[in-house]
């Protein structure tokens, strides 16, 4: 294995348990027994990675050897966390993430590495149409490339929605297992459930099967959701619906711009246009048909949010059985919001806990994710968040 692990040469004194004390021990956080037997198998994990160190060259024909074991002789399986939300998932993966001793690591959320692998593949096929290369099957060498990158790769919230990426998963994930790849994901629902109702389910299947062989599946039983405690109410999400609403969200509008002119604005991505009603500066303003009616993915909300880090979302309509494809893109649109931490003003006919009026399937178990993340964009923290990472000034624009 050699040079492909490239790990940092000790490891850390301190693992995922000890970190969850401290912050217990400071008030910051309040005992959970799940919370705590979820840190102790990321400790076990911390340290299988730690003794999977490459041996030193003790000649250099031992050392040619050892450079030809198979990359999946010793990998160790990562970790596949579901359970409720707000339950402390994503802060025990991002524990673990820190503390992990491998220099090639990846934490990103599942619909942006999605997002990525497809435009790997558009280009691989793009080089094979000019003759650039002759290998005809575009996943090998892309999942070649990802492993070269990141031999642990950790996801948040995983989920599959669309069809496009769940006929692939089978296939990329046994290519990069087969390259010595660690997988961590936190989910809301376990692998039998992913993908519950999706078209041609049973070719997704075998990616379940080859997921249970490489990962360990362990629920988070907490039953607190702990996002729940941090909403401030911040008047960011109007309803009902209506003319005192629809004035909120241009007050709030003029606000966030300060009275710049606005404008209609087009993004040019992947040889397609995407149309902006209305743009300022760094916020946008579309309607739910604008983004979710229309035939838009996870890669089109990035990126819009590669150009806009405010986006304003007009009359989101209640979400019944007769909108079970424009659930599905609302679901990817907030989960795209919240990973890259934008900010988000809507109007809607209801508050994010009554919006879904039909529940059924995996859209259901996704929907108290999106409920949950909601309610946290309106949270003090969320904002702080935002402002950080877009370096915007502390008070409002």
């Amino acid at each position: 294995m050699g040079k492909d692990w490239d790990r940092v040469s000790t490891y850390p004194d301190h693992g995922v348990s000890d970190r969850l004390e401290a912050l217990v021990a400071g008030g910051e956080l309040k005992p959970d027994a799940a919370q705590k037997a979820i840190a102790l198998r990321f400790d076990r994990l911390l340290a299988e990675v730690h003794a999977q160190r490459p041996a030193r060259k003790s000649s250099a024909l031992g050392w040619l050897f050892a450079s030809r074991k198979p990359a999946t002789a010793s990998a160790p399986r990562g970790l596949y966390i579901h359970g409720g939300v707000g339950r402390g998932k994503t802060m025990l993966m991002d524990m673990f993430f820190e503390l992990a001793p491998v220099r090639r690591k990846r934490r990103a959320h599942f619909h942006e590495f999605m997002a990525d692998v497809h435009e790997r593949i558009h280009k691989h096929r793009q080089a094979l149409k000019a003759g650039e290369t002759r290998q005809a099957d575009p996943v090998p060498p892309v999942a070649a490339s990802l492993v070269e990158e990141a031999r642990l790769l950790c996801f948040d919230e995983f989920s599959v929605t669309d069809i496009a990426d769940a006929m692939i998963l089978s296939r990329l994930f046994g290519e990069l297992f087969a390259r010595g790849c660690i997988l961590v994901a936190t989910s809301n629902v376990e692998p039998d459930d992913l993908y519950r109702d999706g078209l041609n389910r049973g070719l997704f299947l075998p990616f379940v099967s080859l997921l249970k062989q490489h990962v360990e599946i362990v629920a988070l039983d907490s039953l607190t959701d702990y996002r729940m405690e941090k909403d401030a109410g911040l008047p960011v999400f109007r309803h009902p619906l209506g003319p005192e609403a629809d004035m909120a969200m241009d007050a709030a509008w003029m606000r966030a711009t300060a009275g710049r002119p606005a404008g209609p604005d087009t993004i040019s991505f992947r040889g397609r246009s995407i149309p902006v009603p209305m743009a300022a500066g760094r916020a946008a303003r579309f309607s739910f048909a604008d983004l979710c009616e229309k035939p838009l993915g996870a890669a089109d909300y990035l990126a819009i949010l590669s150009r806009y880090d405010t986006l304003f979302l007009d009359r989101i309509p209640p979400l019944g059985a007769d909108k079970r494809n424009e659930t599905k893109r609302f679901i990817n649109l907030v989960d795209t919001i919240y990973d890259q931490r934008a900010r988000l003003f809507a109007s809607a006919a209801a508050g994010p806990e009554a919006l879904l009026v039909t529940r059924r399937g995996t859209e259901g178990f996704e929907f108290d994710r999106t409920v949950s993340r909601l309610m946290e964009i309106r949270s003090t923290e969320y904002l702080a968040d935002h402002r950080a990472r877009y370096d915007v000034p502390t008070t409002d624009r």
